[in-house]
């Protein structure tokens, strides 16, 4: 028999007749399933006290309480647990009539013919897991008005989270908008989390980052000698987010030539890997997102196939007002990573925050504060934590004293630009005590890049000394 997909799940089965119940779970035994039974309505009520089942399966016809004295008490005590329903050879009006008012699941007919029993169970499961996933999304939004890694009270981002509720829990594609660094792939992240895909992969492409020559074998992937370089067969994204998520970051940037491929893959779920003689059948809810207006970089058909649903994540100047709940989850985050003890913001740089118009959005926004946050190490991070320059504002003696005489970094028109960053790399290195790597961390170059400038800076520093 064919062996129910790896999810786990309770089953509680009730039926009067021994031998029916014997059967079904011999029907489950080589499931990842939790099952129990019992012999009547009232003794299935006695049990759901205690056993906190996904499914219920009953029988409609028992002495004592019947199955839809059952499901009536269940929707009575607000149990929306997904019933599926068994009824007798013929008795098809009594099961559509339990399925619609007494809103159960579905109904089988007796005797239960194993493969159906086994799908349709898989099905009502993954559908109690989509009940509990909105649950939980409404208790995070009524409550801290955070949604994953998404954080905002105002209005406009409180309509972003109604619309990945409504979203999430189906298969439609959506076409996430919005500039750069607004955080369109936590909004793709948080749709595949609170949906019924949430146990299969999620799988990113950025059709910006990859050369035109690349994306189709990226996309479909490519048999062993399919092209120059092709020293082994590879899977595409698609079938890399089989039974999951896949993101189509900036999808204004695909190619001309790979739209109409990508709109058959769309329209057919199957997939041609490059140099390869046969379809494969793929099953990936597909999302996309782009930050650029797509009139002239997509084809119409295209554009219509993933705009089913749209979400236009607003930029961070239009809901400044999340600035300091967007800053205390990533202070948060940011301690994490750097072992800091940063506990919140100064006033005078909150003011600065809700003066700035971000064009870099929430991703300039972590940028700042994780350079603030390490120049800070604990406490609150003030002005002259911050960056320097910072926020569009000139930033004047907002730079520590370093422990030599040299004071404040004061800028002056006219001023070299390498003795500028000759002071601001030794104050650097200073404050977190010469650790050249943190340094880096801190000045958001790589380590390499940073030794390289010192030794560059010293050299020149020789070749201006005096007798050189």
């Amino acid at each position: 028999m064919p062996r129910l997909p790896a999810i786990s799940g309770r089953i509680l089965i009730v039926d009067d007749d021994a031998r029916q119940r014997a059967a079904m779970v011999a029907m489950l035994s080589d499931c990842d399933l939790d099952t129990q039974v019992a012999s009547d309505g009232q003794e299935a009520l006695e049990r759901l006290a205690a056993f906190n089942a996904d499914v219920v399966v009953t029988d409609l016809v028992m002495p004592r309480m019947d199955g839809f004295e059952l499901l009536r008490q269940l929707r009575e005590r607000g149990n929306l647990t997904p019933a599926i329903a068994l009824t007798a050879f013929g008795s098809i009006e009594k099961a559509l009539s339990v399925v619609h008012d007494l809103k159960a699941f579905w109904f089988l007919e007796k005797p239960v013919e194993p493969r159906a029993f086994k799908t349709l169970l898989e099905r009502a499961i993954q559908y109690k897991r989509s009940l509990q996933k909105t649950d939980e999304l409404k208790r995070d939004l009524s409550l801290r008005g955070v949604l994953g890694d998404l954080v905002g009270t105002s209005h406009a981002m409180q309509q972003i989270f109604t619309l990945i509720r409504q979203v999430a829990p189906t298969s439609a594609p959506v076409l996430i908008c919005g500039e750069s660094g607004t955080g369109k792939e936590l909004v793709a992240r948080e749709i595949h989390k609170y949906s019924p895909r949430s146990e299969g992969p999620f799988i990113a492409i950025n059709a910006a980052a990859l050369p035109e020559a690349l994306i189709e074998s990226e996309l479909f992937g490519h048999e062993k000698g399919a092209f120059t370089g092709a020293m082994e067969r590879s899977a595409g994204c698609f079938e890399q987010a089989h039974g999951g998520t896949l993101l189509l970051d900036e999808i204004g940037e695909m190619p001309p030539s790979t739209q109409p491929k990508l709109l058959r893959v769309l329209e057919d779920l199957r997939v041609r890997r490059l140099g390869g003689k046969h379809e494969i059948a793929v099953d990936a809810r597909v999302l996309a997102a782009t930050s650029q207006d797509l009139g002239t970089h997509l084809r119409e058909e295209l554009y219509y196939r993933l705009s089913v649903f749209q979400i236009v994540v607003p930029p961070l100047r239009e809901h400044k007002e999340d600035i300091p709940p967007i800053a205390e989850v990533l202070l948060q985050n940011l301690n994490k990573k750097h072992g800091t003890r940063v506990t919140g913001l100064d006033a005078e740089v909150l003011d600065l925050l809700h003066g700035y118009d971000w064009p870099g959005n929430v991703r300039e926004l972590r940028n700042i504060l994780e350079r603030a946050a390490i120049m800070a190490g604990s406490g609150l991070i003030r002005l002259a934590d911050l960056p320097s320059p910072a926020l569009g504002v000139s930033p004047g003696p907002y730079a520590r004293p370093s422990r030599g005489d040299d004071g404040p970094i004061m800028l002056r028109p006219g001023q070299p630009l390498t003795k500028i960053e000759e002071a601001y790399i030794k104050l650097t290195l200073d404050h977190v005590r010469g650790n050249r790597k943190l340094a880096a961390e801190m000045l958001g170059i790589s380590l390499r890049t940073l030794q390289n400038r010192i030794a560059e800076l010293r050299e020149e520093e020789k070749a201006a000394a005096p007798g050189s």
